[in-house]
């Protein structure tokens, strides 16, 4: 392989994701949230009932958020998600989503699985679920 390959490969990758997400923020805006929120409320939803650490929260985002705690602090004023101490060790700063962010969250539902229908529909199911193993693949490199 030419560096030139890879070289193109990781520009057209980028570019691709670019694109992708410029659609999600779309989607996303006249809902008030930006995707590294949206990102967060989805993290918050599936570890219901639990709540979960800002650690836990940042482990498991899709991309790094410098500022965590302003991003939370937004969710929170916007009455998405509450913030509680920890039982055991008062330092730990536990956040749940609330039932408007589930409420909000449900409403997106629909028209992001047809965003990424849409999306993905000129691929077809096979080679999404190729694209699927390789990005896998990248990430785990």
């Amino acid at each position: 392989m030419t560096d030139k390959l890879e070289q193109e490969a990781f520009v057209q990758f980028q570019r691709a994701a670019s694109r992708l997400m410029e659609d999600v923020a779309r989607l996303l805006k006249p809902a008030g949230l930006r995707p590294t929120q949206y990102n967060v409320l989805r993290i918050l939803r599936g570890a219901r009932p639990e709540p979960l650490s800002c650690g836990e929260i940042s482990g498991r985002m899709i991309t790094r958020e410098p500022d965590l705690t302003r991003l939370l602090d937004r969710l929170e004023t916007a009455g998405l998600v509450s913030r509680c101490r920890g039982d055991d060790d008062r330092r730990v700063v536990r956040v749940a989503i609330t039932p408007a962010g589930l409420a909000l969250l449900k409403s997106l539902d629909a028209p992001m699985l047809a965003l990424h229908r849409r999306q993905f529909s000129s691929l077809g199911e096979r080679k999404t679920t190729l694209l699927t193993r390789i990005t896998s693949g990248l990430a785990e490199s």
